[in-house]
């Protein structure tokens, strides 16, 4: 959705990305809030909180090695030092927005997945489900960042509906409510959805499974510029860039008679019984 040349080099290409500073604080951050309902409730303190952060810091480091060459040049440990500092702030904002002690998730970095009746198959991470005495649902996304403005706010709201979609596919229970926690600007929005709402997701979803299909049949991969571009590591293969793409690395074939431009948002169909599958991130 963000662009279709830059799910091409992700995707099909698999072409290496580096590191944020940003992504990596924040998956950092995810890590600490996780980690922290291991802990008896009364004990879910912003104390504790911090004292995670280097703990966490060196398993991701363990697990992913290359997130080292993000302070390499930093021989004195000063820019290494900040950027730890700015995490624990981020966690610290997360005690005005909720009261652990008062929280017991159902779960945690839950990973889901299910498969349409077309055959396309739903999978995702939750940050955290939250289940009610009366048995709703809430389902929390933690944000880095700073919230958007209103006339932007869809996107991020269009993966927590994607979200309740899974689980309402899987568990056939509409989620009562949808929070997402901006611990960048230490904002909480909320959206409470009904059933109309995922079917028209689904809808979507399909029509967008359609045109990756179409576009991955025909090789026919376009840019879609924005502001985001200029954080793209991608910017000397694209033509938006005067760069060249790699070599499609796939067989291709014109698009067939009906079939509509790259990158529309046609009919709900697709293939069924196809090994197809989108992600929520």
């Amino acid at each position: 959705m963000q662009c279709p040349l830059l799910y091409r080099f992700r995707v099909i290409d698999k072409l290496p990305e580096k590191p944020s500073e940003a992504a990596t604080r924040g998956t950092l951050v995810h890590a600490v809030l996780e980690r922290l309902f291991d802990a008896p409730a009364a004990d879910r303190t912003a104390p504790r909180a911090r004292a995670l952060i280097p703990g966490q810091w060196d398993r991701l480091l363990e697990s992913k090695p290359e997130l080292g060459e993000l302070f390499a040049d930093d021989a004195e440990g000063e820019r290494l030092s900040r950027w730890l500092g700015e995490a624990e702030r981020l966690v610290e904002r997360w005690f005005s927005l909720e009261d652990p002690t008062r929280l017991e998730p159902a779960e945690r970095e839950l990973f889901v997945e299910t498969e349409l009746e077309s055959g396309l198959r739903l999978r995702g991470v939750i940050d955290r489900i939250d289940v009610a005495p009366t048995g709703d649902v809430r389902i929390v996304d933690y944000k880095t960042g700073k919230a958007p403005r209103p006339e932007y706010a869809e996107g991020p709201l269009f993966q927590m509906k994607f979200y309740a979609l899974v689980i309402w596919r899987l568990k056939g229970i509409v989620p009562r409510r949808l929070q997402l926690v901006y611990l960048g600007s230490g904002d909480v929005l909320t959206y409470d959805p009904v059933v109309a709402d995922l079917e028209r997701v689904e809808r979507k979803l399909l029509a967008l499974w359609e045109a990756i299909d179409l576009a991955t049949r025909t090789g026919d991969w376009r840019p879609r510029p924005t502001k985001l571009c200029g954080w793209c590591d991608h910017q000397a293969v694209c033509p938006e860039f005067g760069g060249t793409p790699p070599v499609y690395p796939l067989s291709v074939r014109p698009a067939e008679s009906g079939e509509g431009d790259q990158g529309r948002m046609g009919p709900d169909r697709a293939e069924a019984g196809r090994p197809v599958a989108l992600e929520g991130r």
